[in-house]
């Protein structure tokens, strides 16, 4: 695979940046979790990413890609000066402090934006700028548990963290990059920016909006492990082999549920009941039993690549050396550690995964046009 890293001795501009956002000037303040990632995001699609950080503070690891670093003392006056003049020549501002604390460090939107009426001010949070929980701490695991999504996860026993693919990632990133990249859109054509107000918990909650509508429908009832879904259907779930390795199939059309019971010999007319949900805790453990005959691999070779919708549950060491994720060149080496390959990909802009630079702030504003 080959590393699509390109050194950059100097804060990027538009003429030595690939993507579809080249030439998008986006100041980070640096924070955890989904800022960064969100602004990685944006920094591969080609924006120029400054991500302000104080003293001894470092972005680390893939989440710092792409990003020109800028060391700023917020509460030297002469400091914050010095950011607003940057914040000038900038089409985005991106922040994760809790409500309130920007406009304690003069930098609140009211301020800045009437410097740069254009501004898109973007507020990544978990609870959100408004609410009762609003000035309340809080992680992933808080945020995506009062949306009903948390619950909705796992074995009946209890529910199970999702890593923090739900709330900090899918509600908090995702929704922080489409937010900026739809603001920036009507501020090219009306000539103001906006506050985005991007919070973990609506992102969430956003995220499960099928369920919602499933629900409404009386196809989808509370309780983990009861739904087509959830891991209550037999043919849609994680199955352990011969060797303890784990197996996963979403056989849910007719045609792959019949492929399905061809491939693995399921005879039996039980299996005949496929939509009956009174049967599924029955068949999934006849189907379980099946799969314990074989190892994964060798259900691999039956498998996969056929329309049973199957694929081995890899681990990301794994997942590295699989031949569909290497042919696609998923993961890259970048400075030295894998690391998952710049996503969405552009035919004609493509993204880039850069290394990160330090620079001063003075030299980024001159290069914007500024004092």
């Amino acid at each position: 695979m080959q590393d699509t890293v390109t050194a950059s001795p100097q804060p990027t501009t538009k003429a030595n940046v690939s993507g579809p956002l080249s030439g998008t000037r986006i100041v980070e303040f640096a924070g955890i979790g989904p800022g960064p990632f969100g602004s990685m995001l944006l920094a591969d699609m080609g924006a120029e990413v400054i991500t302000l950080v104080r003293a001894g503070q470092k972005p680390q690891g893939a989440a710092a890609r792409g990003r020109t670093v800028v060391t700023v003392d917020l509460k030297d006056k002469a400091s914050v000066a010095e950011v607003l003049n940057l914040l000038d020549g900038a089409d985005a501002l991106i922040e994760g402090y809790r409500p309130g604390v920007m406009e304690r460090l003069g930098l609140g939107p009211d301020v800045v934006m009437a410097r740069n009426p254009k501004l898109v001010y973007a507020r990544m949070t978990g609870w959100g700028q408004t609410g009762p929980l609003a000035q309340a701490a809080g992680h992933d695991i808080n945020y995506i548990s009062i949306t009903g999504a948390l619950a909705a996860i796992g074995p009946k026993e209890r529910p199970v963290p999702p890593l923090n693919l739900v709330g900090d990632f899918g509600g908090g990133s995702l929704y922080l990059v489409v937010g900026i990249l739809a603001a920036l859109l009507e501020a090219s054509k009306s000539g103001k920016g906006q506050v985005v107000d991007a919070a973990m918990c609506d992102g969430a909650a956003s995220l499960i909006t099928m369920f919602f509508d499933m629900t409404a429908a009386g196809r989808w009832k509370e309780g983990r492990e009861s739904n087509m879904l959830d891991g209550g259907a037999h043919f849609y779930g994680t199955y352990a082999c011969a060797d303890g390795q784990f197996i996963s199939i979403g056989s849910i059309e007719p045609q792959f549920y019949a492929l399905l019971r061809q491939i693995a010999g399921l005879t039996d007319a039980d299996y005949d009941a496929q939509m009956d949900i009174k049967q599924w805790p029955a068949l999934k453990q006849k189907l379980a039993a099946v799969f314990k005959t074989k190892t994964r691999d060798e259900w691999c070779k039956l498998m996969e690549g056929t329309d049973v919708c199957f694929a081995p549950v890899l681990t990301m060491s794994e997942a590295t050396k699989h031949p569909h994720m290497v042919a696609r060149e998923v993961f890259i080496n970048h400075e030295g550690h894998t690391q998952p390959a710049p996503a969405p990909r552009f035919s004609r802009t493509p993204s880039t995964a850069r290394p990160p630079v330090q620079a001063q702030i003075g030299d980024v504003v001159k290069a914007w046009g500024g004092k």
